[in-house]
C-alpha cells in the first residue's frame, strides 16, 4: 500500500468511530423534491431536533455539516454535479430526549452538525477524507470603534435553524448578496461571505448571540461558474460598494492572516435510497 493510500485509509477509519458515536436521527425519509423551483427551498430544524427540508440539494446539507461554502470551493473537491443541483425533500425525526432549545448557539450547532453528518453518511453514503492545510484566510473581526450591530428579536431557544428569509441563521437574497439576516450569528456571517470572497472566512469576532443585519449589496470578490449556455452580460455589480465598506458600516472588518483549514475530498457518495 502506498503512503498516500495508507494516509487516506487512516483518515477514513479515524472518522468512522466518531460518526458511530454521534447523535443520529431515529427515522429518516428522503424523496426526490416535489418541486424544482428555487423559491420552494427551505430547511428547518425544530427546537426538538426534527429536520424538515424541501427541495434541498446535498451541498446545502454539506455546508451546514462541515462549515464549507455552498458555492464551488477549493475546500471541497470531487463532489458530483448532481449534489449541487438535485433537490430532495427530507423528513428526519430526532431522538426523543433531544431539546436544542435549552442549549446555547455553539452547542446547538455542534449537535445539528452531528445529526446532519450522520444523515449524509447513512443515506447518501458520504465518506470524506480530510487534511489540514495552512493557507491565507480572512478573519472576520471587530473594527476599531467596536461593533454597530442590532440584537435580534428572535432568541436561540425559539429558532434553531430555518432558511426562510424572515427566520434565523439565514440571509435573504439580492443583487450583490446584501447582508440581510433576520437573526444571524457571526459564524453564519463568515460562512455566507465565503461564498463570494477570494479566500476562506473565519469568525474571530468573539461576538455571541443573534443579530439583525441590513446592508447594501457589494461587489463579489469571486463568482461561481455561469450555468451552461449562459451568454456574457454587462457588470451587474457596477456602482455597488466594496465588502470592506459594507462591513465597516457594521463595525466589522476582514483581516488577512494564515490559519490551518480543513480540506475535504469526497471519497464516496451515492444518490440516496428514497422512501
Amino acid at each position: 500500500m502506498t503512503t498516500t493510500r495508507r494516509l487516506l485509509a487512516t483518515l477514513l477509519l479515524a472518522a468512522a468511530p466518531s460518526i458511530a458515536r454521534s447523535q443520529a436521527f431515529v427515522k429518516v425519509s428522503v424523496k426526490p423534491a416535489a418541486s424544482t423551483s428555487p423559491t420552494g427551498r427551505r430547511l428547518e430544524i425544530l427546537p426538538n431536533g426534527d429536520l424538515i427540508a424541501n427541495a434541498i440539494p446535498l451541498i446545502e446539507l454539506l455546508s451546514l455539516a462541515y462549515d464549507v461554502p455552498n458555492n464551488p470551493s477549493p475546500r471541497v473537491t470531487s463532489l458530483p454535479e448532481w449534489a449541487a443541483h438535485k433537490g430532495f425533500d427530507i423528513e428526519a425525526k430526532a431522538p426523543p430526549a433531544l431539546n436544542l432549545g435549552n442549549l446555547d448557539i455553539a452547542a446547538q450547532r455542534r449537535i445539528v452538525q452531528q445529526l446532519i453528518r450522520r444523515l449524509l453518511a447513512d443515506r447518501f453514503g458520504l465518506v470524506l477524507s480530510v487534511r489540514n492545510q495552512s493557507m491565507p484566510v480572512y478573519a472576520l473581526s471587530v473594527a476599531t470603534g467596536g461593533p454597530r450591530l442590532k440584537r435580534a428579536a428572535i432568541t436561540s431557544s425559539e429558532c434553531i435553524l430555518d432558511t426562510d428569509a424572515q427566520s434565523c441563521h439565514s440571509f435573504a437574497g439580492g443583487l450583490g448578496h446584501p447582508l440581510n439576516g433576520n437573526a444571524v450569528d457571526m459564524s453564519d456571517l463568515a460562512l455566507y461571505l465565503e461564498n463570494w470572497t477570494d479566500l476562506p472566512v473565519v469568525n474571530r469576532t468573539k461576538l455571541t448571540g443573534l443579530y439583525t443585519l441590513h446592508s447594501q449589496g457589494w461587489v463579489p470578490m469571486r463568482l461561481p461558474p455561469p450555468p451552461p449556455g449562459a451568454t456574457p452580460a454587462g457588470n451587474p455589480f457596477a456602482g455597488l460598494p466594496t465588502l470592506s465598506a459594507v462591513l465597516n458600516s457594521l463595525g466589522l472588518t476582514l483581516v488577512r492572516q494564515h490559519e490551518n483549514m480543513p480540506i475535504y475530498t469526497v471519497a464516496s457518495i451515492r444518490q440516496p435510497r428514497t422512501e
